[in-house]
């Protein structure tokens, strides 16, 4: 039975209160706690809450319609989760409840300028779509972020180490975005692994539209997270407050490149008051996308922690497992006889096109060709106008 056909009245008043408010609202969740969802909307919908919570949702109050959200989200094979279903994420959010009752106490006695950085209140409901289950998401878990910007290691750094994380049962958490989220997720794509991508916006709106390909992929393999209902614009203020999701999903947090004035020092910093391990990838001094990591490495207080390898990455997020006899340790070492010979076949600059790549490699014809579909589902190889090229972003053989 479909989510909307059995829609509960605490489900129709969680829908309601995710909408008519920002995340993180103070206010709100207190008055949630104190009351409840159905209560609470109640209360709010009829404009009888204390001025904080009218801030706060009085914008919205009159026009938000639950029903429609959760059509919406049912049209896009998308669920609601609350506190109250199977599949909440109590045990990552646990550390932020706590934070949460302490920030709020602090709130209850005048401390109420909100945090810069976006404050660590508990989602009052999550949207998700996919496979994948969230229940266990933090126990063995790493959180990739970095720089939209990358330089070619960072992508080669994120995507190796996603991939040998993914394929030792760790599940990779990032924000879907350009530069390092993409290349951790297709890392643990490709590895066939656990992968959950947090968005700043509704899930039926990618961000960035080109990567429509990456949510659909990563919705078969593992999960889609959003704090925002279907429909939302991915706002620069959500991307700060889904950031702390994305701290509180990983056992630990990576930052692979990160400039001065990175988001990912941010997530970095909810993962620190989080008390979670932060981690991050020393890079060039003269390369301005290893500022951030360097700084991070550099505080007086709580330093993050050097890794450069995998096996130190796991010593924070859960440890070695068995894997099987002769496991690849990149994606280069998991291709097939043939994908590693078209690979290696191709010329170091410019293009090649399935003719010259099956001269250069001995190879028949259709045999190449299978190859390349699976070398560009791979994004190791990109097709242009004037034929396959090496693709600067992907993992390349040793």
């Amino acid at each position: 039975m479909s989510q909307t056909a059995n829609c509960d009245e605490n489900l129709l008043a969680a829908a309601y209160l995710n909408r008519v408010a920002e995340p993180a609202a103070i206010a709100l969740w207190l008055l949630v706690r104190e009351h409840g969802y159905r209560q609470a909307a109640a209360m709010v919908r009829a404009a009888e809450v204390p001025p904080e919570v009218a801030a706060c949702t009085e914008a919205r109050r009159d026009t938000t319609d639950p029903h429609a959200d959760l059509a919406a989200a049912e049209r896009n094979g998308i669920r609601l989760l609350t506190p109250a279903s199977p599949d909440w994420p109590h045990f990552a959010l646990g550390a932020m409840d706590r934070l949460a009752r302490r920030r709020c106490a602090e709130w209850l006695t005048g401390r109420r300028a909100r945090a810069a950085a976006g404050e660590l209140i508990p989602p009052l409901a999550l949207w998700v779509r996919g496979n994948g289950q969230l229940a266990s998401i933090g126990i063995r878990s790493i959180s990739m972020v970095g720089s939209r910007s990358a330089t070619a290691y960072g992508d080669l750094v994120a995507s190796d180490f996603a991939y040998a994380l993914a394929r030792r049962e760790v599940t990779v958490i990032s924000g879907g975005a350009y530069g390092i989220d993409a290349a951790a997720h297709r890392g643990a794509l490709a590895a066939d692994g656990a992968c959950v991508l947090v968005s700043a916006g509704g899930l039926d709106r990618p961000y960035p539209s080109g990567h429509a390909g990456l949510y659909d992929r990563t919705a078969e393999a593992g999960l889609l997270v959003s704090e925002r209902p279907p429909g939302s614009a991915p706002q620069r203020q959500r991307f700060l407050s889904r950031n702390r999701l994305i701290a509180a999903f990983g056992t630990a947090t990576l930052v692979v490149e990160a400039g001065l004035r990175s988001g990912a020092l941010n997530t970095a910093r909810h993962a620190r008051d989080l008390g979670r391990p932060v981690l991050a990838v020393p890079g060039s001094i003269t390369s301005a996308m290893s500022v951030g990591c360097h700084r991070l490495l550099q505080r007086d207080e709580q330093p993050a922690q050097l890794v450069t390898t995998v096996t130190e990455v796991l010593s924070y997020c859960g440890g070695e497992v068995a894997l099987p006899d002769a496991a690849p340790r990149t994606l280069y070492d998991a291709l097939d006889l043939a994908a590693r010979t078209v690979l290696d076949a191709f010329p170091a600059a410019g293009t090649a096109d399935p003719g010259q790549l099956s001269r250069l490699s001995g190879l028949p014809l259709e045999g190449v060709r299978d190859a390349l579909a699976a070398l560009q589902q791979l994004g190791l190889v990109a097709e242009t106008a004037g034929g396959f090229r090496l693709d600067r972003a992907g993992l390349r053989g040793p």
